[in-house]
């Protein structure tokens, strides 16, 4: 029987979630930058997460 894990490690749904901010902040920027710059800024946060987490392991 094949198993497939349910749960993603921390580390990569925070990596899901920086490249979608990333992406949203993107599109975003043409329509309105505030909102996007507000997603940028989260995904910057959420980017230093990910480099403690990986320097940790």
């Amino acid at each position: 029987m094949f198993y497939w894990p349910k749960n993603k490690t921390d580390l990569q749904k925070l990596q899901k979630r920086y490249c979608r901010l990333m992406k949203n902040a993107y599109n975003l920027a043409i329509k309105d930058k505030e909102k996007s710059d507000l997603m940028h800024e989260e995904a910057n946060k959420i980017l230093t997460e990910i480099k403690q987490m990986e320097h940790h392991h």
